[in-house]
């Protein structure tokens, strides 16, 4: 069903309009009645949108669209000097889920100096590699094991953990890493990775205390 003209214009006055529910509301709108015109407007907004559940209306309203249209022009945004165009071009390729994209998908999002485009990065990954490429990105992945703070430090293990037994020899490389941030995060991971019921939080406490008993017995 192709939308009127009338309610084009509609929606996409909707969508810069200066009430979210205004914008959440004309994203639904674009996302029920999917067509082309929408779709670079879509994602100009992604790019700005201030208001958390309409970035996440305005990704759903992308998924619906065809990902032949929409893939190509959010990998176009993975260059952008805006972090939150990055981020949430990575953060809707990941539920769009071509692996088409993967390519984009490069060491420098992975390790992207601000967080939240890492962290989308790292999902995106995840759900995009491809078979017999989960090494090498485990690999890249583990460069970032210490980093920020709990919530990036979850993320990660989660990303790690998802990529299965590939992440071993990674995570034992880490566990001798001279910063013990780095260490901590890599026993908690590993713990993780077989354990999954222990939590984080429990992982995280005891990969210090085995990162404290190390030290003590160097020191003695």
């Amino acid at each position: 069903m192709t939308m009127p003209a009338e309610g084009t214009t509609r929606v996409l006055r909707g969508l810069e309009h200066s009430s979210a529910s205004v914008r959440l509301q004309a994203a639904l709108a674009a996302g029920t009645t999917p067509g082309p015109q929408f779709v670079d407007k879509l994602i100009e907004r992604c790019a700005m949108e201030p208001a958390f559940p309409v970035r996440e209306m305005l990704t759903w309203a992308l998924t619906r669209h065809s990902a032949s249209i929409t893939v190509p022009r959010l990998i176009d945004e993975l260059r952008s000097e805006r972090a939150q165009a990055r981020s949430q071009a990575l953060h809707t390729l990941s539920k769009i889920g071509d692996r088409q994209a993967w390519p984009a998908i490069t060491r420098a999002l992975l390790t992207d100096a601000d967080h939240e485009v890492a962290r989308s990065a790292w999902r995106a990954a995840v759900v995009l590699v491809p078979e017999g490429e989960e090494p090498a990105l485990a690999g890249t992945l583990a460069t970032q094991l210490g980093r920020g703070e709990r919530a990036m430090r979850l993320s990660l293990s989660r990303g790690l953990i998802a990529l299965g037994e590939v992440v071993m020899p990674y995570l034992r490389a880490a566990m001798t890493d001279l910063d013990p941030r780095v260490r901590q995060h890599a026993i908690a991971t590993e713990r993780l990775l077989h354990d999954p019921d222990a939590g984080f939080e429990f992982a995280i406490e005891e990969a210090k205390r085995s990162v404290a008993l190390e030290r003590t017995g160097q020191e003695g």
